[in-house]
């Protein structure tokens, strides 16, 4: 028996190979097939068997292109409605694979057709259950992503969540290992911690989801206080994970084209393209394309444009580092960012060859901004509102990142401000967005709330 987790650290999202005796099974794919294919060919075993643990929101999985390629299944839960045909497994409906079996553990609540699936040994243990969203490390799945589509409320959906838990989870034994499809960073829970997988019995020490004390009008004030509001992009890889998309290496073929800076300039012209800068925060800020948005390829980058430009259609053209080019756009695609127009070849010093403009973004270091903060120094933080509650600068204006656009009326247009976020990243996208605007009178500070606590500036809680 094998089971390997891989996890997409940009996605926070594990997928999972499992194998026995020459059969496989993967779980929750992503959208480049070909990991799955090789570990298979490899180890001179066929995939079996592709199970989803439901429609997901966050990322374009792989199942229609993996199950095309291998000619297994595509197994959903109970509840799944598809254009295209799947097997719809039954409630504690078994799977053999080898010397294992999988069993079908429909847990709606998350999602209407969210669905679990035990792991058995060939003498009957229980191994592992691979959760999906359904249930975290430290967290449970967010109920208020497809409460419309299931014509419930997201308190209907809490309480499902909860029954699904207290009823298919909770009686499994502590020893069973719990695989969920994501780790900490992940838009699809509130607070999910940092381990990728534990024990059941270990997390029912650490997890408000499985507090036996917890009764269901608790565990839905829980697990409802202080949901965010979901990225603009999820009901669009909904659409693409239920109806269908394009094959990896079309996008690929169509999307990876090098443009001089002449035909790149022409581009950028036109409406609604969006030049989109992966370099790092430091590099950005010292030199950009005047109207350009940062969002580092070395951070959460593909949710982060999901969150940011929204639309997936939308046409991009791309800053990246030298041979980073393949790699963002498949990170691009993983989420459904499928229009990329092409990338400036010889990145700046092409666009700068002919005496083209370049814009900056003014920064300072934590301890200088020390010295200038007064009572009527104007701060702009841009992480959630959990880590703002948890400790601030006084006086700071707190504006999430992903609602930073919904609330532009509230910055300071006129005088000289200050942004930050945890470490210097999203603050850097958000400083951006605002130079995009024409707003020039922001200061971004160097490494962000970390380095502002580690310079001795005071905080508030």
């Amino acid at each position: 028996m094998k089971i390997k987790q891989i996890y997409t650290k940009c996605l926070s999202q594990s997928t999972y190979y499992i194998e026995s005796k020459g059969e496989v099974a993967i779980i929750d794919p992503l959208r480049e097939i070909d990991p799955y294919l090789k570990l298979a060919e490899e180890n001179n075993a066929k995939i079996k068997y592709i199970f989803e643990t439901h429609i997901h929101a966050d990322f374009v999985s792989g199942h229609l292109t993996l199950s095309k390629a291998t000619g297994a299944p595509i197994i959903f839960g109970p509840k799944t409605i598809t254009s295209y045909p799947i097997s719809v497994g039954k409630d504690f409906q078994e799977f053999k694979l080898g010397a294992l079996t999988f069993v079908v553990l429909y847990t709606p609540g998350h999602t209407l057709e969210s669905t679990s699936y035990l792991l058995k040994d060939d003498l009957g243990n229980e191994i592992a259950v691979f959760t999906g969203d359904t249930l975290f490390m430290g967290d449970a799945g967010r109920p208020d992503l497809a409460h419309k589509r299931s014509g419930m409320t997201i308190n209907d959906m809490a309480g499902m969540l909860y029954d699904s838990i207290r009823k298919k989870i909770m009686p499994l034994s502590d020893d069973v290992i719990i695989y969920p499809a994501h780790g900490a960073g992940s838009a699809c829970g509130k607070n999910i911690s940092a381990e990728t997988f534990d024990t059941l019995g270990s997390q029912k020490s650490k997890n408000y989801a499985l507090n036996k004390s917890l009764n269901k009008e608790e565990f839905i004030n829980e697990l409802t206080e202080g949901l965010e509001n979901p990225p603009a992009y999820f009901p669009m890889n909904v659409k693409m994970n239920q109806e269908g998309y394009d094959h990896i290496d079309n996008v690929l073929r169509k999307n990876l084209n090098p443009l001089d800076s002449d035909k790149f300039e022409k581009l950028a012209n036109q409406s609604g393209v969006l030049i989109l800068d992966v370099r790092n925060q430091i590099q950005f800020a010292e030199e950009h394309i005047p109207g350009s948005i940062f969002i580092g390829i070395d951070g959460g980058f593909a949710p982060w444009v999901g969150a940011i430009v929204g639309d997936v259609k939308r046409p991009i053209l791309l800053i990246t580092p030298k041979g980073k080019e393949e790699e963002t756009i498949t990170r691009l695609a993983r989420v459904g960012f499928d229009n990329t127009l092409g990338f400036l070849e010889g990145g700046l010093s092409s666009w700068k060859a002919e005496g083209r403009h370049t814009d900056s973004i003014t920064t300072i270091e934590a301890s200088n901004f020390g010295k200038k903060i007064g009572d009527d120094t104007r701060i702009i933080d841009v992480r959630k509102n959990l880590e703002f509650k948890n400790g601030h600068l006084k006086n700071a204006l707190n504006i999430p990142l992903d609602q930073l656009s919904d609330n532009f009326d509230k910055i300071p247009l006129e005088g000289d401000f200050f942004v930050h976020c945890a470490g210097g990243y999203r603050s850097m996208i958000a400083s951006s967005i605002l130079k995009s605007r024409g707003v020039n009178s922001m200061t971004d500070i160097i490494g962000g709330f970390s380095a502002i606590k580690s310079s001795g500036i005071p905080i508030e809680v």
